[in-house]
């Protein structure tokens, strides 16, 4: 069920009015059962590896709390960590990169002359796998060290995985954070339900008016089979605005709905492409995925404690592990390689930068801090020609015409997107001098202004958006 569907739109007033009517518990198995329709919408059989993971996953974490309560030692514990790793990244390899590694290992042994049969299955994804594996991991592994006691209730554990704002594209909520919220009896106020409005609107906007009219045009670009260097130039522009929009759309939607209902979610953008530098970035970027990478995998790997070859290591791993998460592609590991030599690269001019920086005048500092902004949505631009790109040839062909002059400069091309982001660009320049994401609460903002604004983007999105698209998430 998409969250810009006419079965959403209906679906979710439903559950809201019943969810208002409803004491706590009887909330929480309203939710379940919302959120299990919610997902088997797609395809009930989907529903089977998620219940099979998390009852797992439960079963571990109750027995890792038992033996710690008994006073057993950690290496105990162990095994049972082990099962929910195992069952949860054998379940992700399985229904992700099964067919990816397989044919992989085909044209590798293809170019030695062998022509093996190996045995491959045309393997249906099933939605969102990679957000609630992450989600289900981060329990059993918090319980595991320690940081969190496990739930003695499944049915509340099954809510906090399942829950369907957040079930299939994030923000990957930590159990220490959402698990108690659904323990908890929640108490909704109007500032809840006015901030929840706000984000459910602004995502609608992003999502309908910019992205989806912005997918088009991409398209065109990355299905054309010789694009000239500025259209892939302007093809990648529109790129990285259609998927900040798509993504961070999806994710104001499922944060506004979550606080229609009294829950807070992790806040998971925070004006990105104003970054000026790659560790900046992922600081803006996907926050919840780039700090469950840096919680699970950089800091047990063993972070920048040990040296700088090895943080230069650890970094790099993380990365590539970070673009294979996106999906099963030789590209996104290629992505996920370069965003380590962004992050590497930064970390050894860091000292020489913050030199440099640090004897400016206030108003040469105020100058190079758009000079960075902009060279680094310049590196974040070709970061995403990479993620877009359906192959390794594709790849070095859209480089090769990105840097290839003269260009045939198309300003109807230009005209075209810079309209349509440019509500964006000026909405997010106020955020950043206003130093504050929901500009729309501010106390000088009158009612009826407010309203207005709203009046405007809801028109924009029934009215102007484009073609429904699926948001480009779902597909990890």
């Amino acid at each position: 069920m998409l969250f810009n569907s006419a079965h959403f739109l209906i679906f979710l007033p439903v559950v809201l009015l019943l969810y208002y009517l409803l004491p706590h518990r009887a909330q929480n198995r309203l939710l379940l059962v919302a959120s299990c329709y919610f997902y088997a919408s797609w395809d009930w059989r989907f529903l089977a590896p998620l219940l099979i993971s998390t009852s797992i996953d439960y079963w571990c974490a109750k027995r890792m709390e038992d033996l710690a309560n008994a006073g057993h030692p950690k290496e105990q514990r162990r095994g049972y960590l082990c099962l929910s790793l195992v069952t949860n990244l054998g379940l992700l390899g399985f229904f992700k990169y099964f067919n990816f590694f397989t044919e992989s290992l085909q044209e590798v042994l293809a170019t030695f002359g062998y022509q093996p049969s190996l045995w491959s299955l045309k393997i249906i994804l099933p939605v969102g796998i990679s957000f609630y594996t992450f989600q289900a991991l981060s329990y059993t592994i918090d319980v595991y060290r320690g940081q969190f006691h496990a739930t003695r209730s499944f049915l509340d554990f099954l809510l906090a995985i399942l829950y369907f704002p957040h079930l299939v594209a994030g923000p990957i909520q930590r159990a220490h954070s959402l698990l108690p919220q659904v323990i908890r009896p929640r108490v909704i106020n109007g500032e809840q339900i006015t901030s929840g409005i706000h984000l459910i609107i602004w995502g609608y906007f992003k999502k309908v008016f910019i992205a989806d009219n912005l997918a088009p045009i991409v398209s065109q670009v990355f299905l054309d089979p010789s694009p000239d260097g500025f259209r892939v130039l302007m093809g990648v522009y529109a790129f990285a605005f259609q998927i900040y929009c798509d993504f961070s759309g999806y994710t104001d939607i499922a944060r506004g709905v979550a606080k229609l209902m009294g829950f807070e979610f992790m806040l998971n953008f925070n004006l990105p492409y104003l970054a000026t530098n790659p560790k900046e970035f992922w600081s803006r970027w996907h926050i919840s995925l780039s700090t469950w990478l840096r919680d699970y995998l950089y800091v047990p790997l063993g972070g920048n404690r040990n040296g700088a070859r090895q943080t230069y290591r650890n970094l790099m791993l993380t990365m590539i592990i970070g673009g294979l998460w996106h999906g099963a592609a030789w590209s996104f590991i290629i992505w996920g390689f370069y965003q380590g030599i962004l992050l590497i690269t930064h970390r050894l001019l860091e000292p020489w930068l913050d030199r440099a920086l640090s004897f400016q005048s206030p108003a040469f500092r105020r100058l190079s801090f758009w000079v960075q902004v902009v060279t680094m949505f310049q590196l974040t631009c070709y970061g995403w020609l990479i993620f877009r790109a359906q192959s390794l040839e594709q790849i070095v062909q859209l480089s090769s015409s990105l840097f290839r002059l003269p260009w045939n400069v198309d300003l109807a091309l230009a005209a075209a997107i810079a309209t349509t982001v440019a509500p964006l660009v000026v909405i997010q320049l106020i955020q950043h001098f206003a130093e504050k994401l929901e500009f729309l609460s501010f106390p000088r903002v009158s009612l009826e202004l407010r309203c207005a604004v709203y009046a405007v983007l809801v028109y924009f999105s029934l009215f102007r958006g484009g073609q429904p698209e699926a948001f480009i998430y779902f597909q990890f």
